[in-house]
């Protein structure tokens, strides 16, 4: 039996089960339940194992979404199978999943320039290219917390994070076109030009916004969300900030044996070291726990850049390995008896004074990236790379060595449904269109 911790009890509604039942009795409830969808978005049975969702995405075109017993897809378009399903395909009929990938994310060599010419072998994730809607790391996340939310006809996904959250723009531009609305209770945090931008998109993209100015507050504002929503009986699903949870740490955990199948199709070789940032911790500790189930052995190096409540080093451990221990008891072929943990180096130093500060080396790191035709940017994947050039330059860099760049790469303005004009936002985020930026 499976402990749910609150995060996972709130994302999946508070019950044990997230799949949506293939019985008449429940196909009778989808289509003459008042408040099973909005009038737009009915519900229609036949579909062997499930029923069919019409949603609309934010440029108003339809698609249909199958509900299956465990597994969502969209009717009519071709998703790779995830890594994770490929090695262990008795997942993918019990773990909810919405395709959100275009495919494997590329690894390719990166040089970067003003490095010492002795420097080892560097590679680069790109999960910048993960998704042509948005990209980088969110949408692995949200392939499986769609999936979860989907399964359990949520029509609302709430999710917090700081003013200019990149999770939080994923998540209501993945949602939306899954057919679910979100509302996002957002945190100050230092502004800067992306920060602002975001702010902006936010709205543009239709999300709720609800200011939660610190931690109490927004905690305040989620279950104040959370029961307004019930009420409606939107069947709210909580997306815990950065979507670190049980359903999202999954993403990785397939990342990992995506990444085992590059190596074993010589796309790149093994890794020594695999850098990524640490912000909620989610995409570390699913690395964590898929490195050790699809047998690599690269060290994990993780930079922090989060001083909110940061995930310490046994947390990530421990998550992983509670992660593994549920995949267990969904798989008979996987087995969690004798597993070590991967190697962890935990890195501090280039966080800066809080988080989303610009420090000199996130700068100079994402200015060299820029000259290898990489996009970064200064909270999180700049101050990764620049944790691989100062251990570039002291001679400390082990070889080969990854960076996974969890930013996202499409050019989320110029899809925007809507002008991004200060009048689309709540007049409580005004005044942070005003203020200077720490740029």
């Amino acid at each position: 039996m499976v402990n749910f911790d609150l995060a996972d009890r709130l994302e999946s509604g508070g019950i044990r089960e997230t799949q949506a039942s293939s019985s008449p009795d429940f196909r009778l409830d989808l289509l003459h339940h008042r408040h099973a969808a909005p009038r737009s978005h009915r519900w229609r049975a036949g579909v062997p194992g499930g029923a069919l969702r019409r949603v609309r995405d934010p440029r108003g075109k339809s698609q249909s979404v199958a509900l299956g017993p465990r597994f969502v897809h969209i009717c009519g378009v071709a998703a790779a199978p995830s890594a994770l399903f490929r090695t262990h395909p008795a997942l993918a009929a019990v773990l909810p999943w919405h395709p959100l990938l275009s495919g494997p994310t590329p690894v390719e060599r990166l040089v970067l320039p003003e490095l010492p010419a002795d420097t080892p072998d560097l590679w680069i994730k790109r999960d910048d290219r993960s998704c042509s809607r948005y990209g980088g790391n969110k949408p692995r996340k949200l392939e499986f917390i769609l999936g979860a939310a989907l399964a359990r006809r949520s029509e609302r996904l709430i999710t917090t994070g700081g003013l200019g959250t990149h999770h939080g723009l994923a998540t209501t531009i993945l949602g939306s076109e899954a057919g679910m609305r979100t509302t996002l209770i957002l945190v100050d945090q230092p502004l800067t030009r992306e920060v602002q931008q975001s702010l902006l998109l936010h709205a543009a993209y239709g999300a709720k916004l609800v200011y939660g100015r610190n931690l109490p507050g927004a905690a305040a504002q989620l279950f104040r969300v959370l029961g307004t929503s019930t009420l409606r009986m939107e069947r709210p699903t909580y997306v815990p900030t950065g979507g670190t949870s049980r359903h999202g740490n999954l993403g990785f955990v397939a990342a990992a044996f995506e990444l085992a199948e590059q190596v074993e199709h010589g796309d790149c070789p093994e890794p020594a070291d695999t850098y990524i940032a640490i912000g909620s911790g989610g995409s570390l500790i699913g690395l964590a726990a898929g490195l050790v189930l699809a047998g690599l052995r690269s060290r994990l190096v993780g930079v922090l850049v989060n001083d909110v409540l940061p995930p310490s080093p046994r947390r990530i451990l421990g998550s992983a390995g509670s992660l593994i221990d549920w995949l267990a008891s969904l798989d008979a072929s996987i087995s969690s008896r004798g597993r070590a943990h991967p190697d962890l180096d935990y890195v501090k130093d280039q966080l800066g004074p809080r988080y989303g500060a610009v420090t000199p080396a996130a700068r100079e790191a994402m200015t060299l990236a820029r000259q290898a035709g990489i996009q970064l940017e200064t909270t999180y994947t700049a101050k990764c790379l620049a944790e691989i050039v100062v251990r570039a330059r002291s001679g400390r860099l082990r070889g080969p060595s990854l960076f996974w760049n969890t930013y996202n790469g499409v050019d989320v303005v110029a899809q925007a449904p809507r002008p991004l004009d200060a009048a689309i936002i709540p007049p409580a985020f005004q005044r942070f269109l005003r203020e200077p930026v720490d740029d």
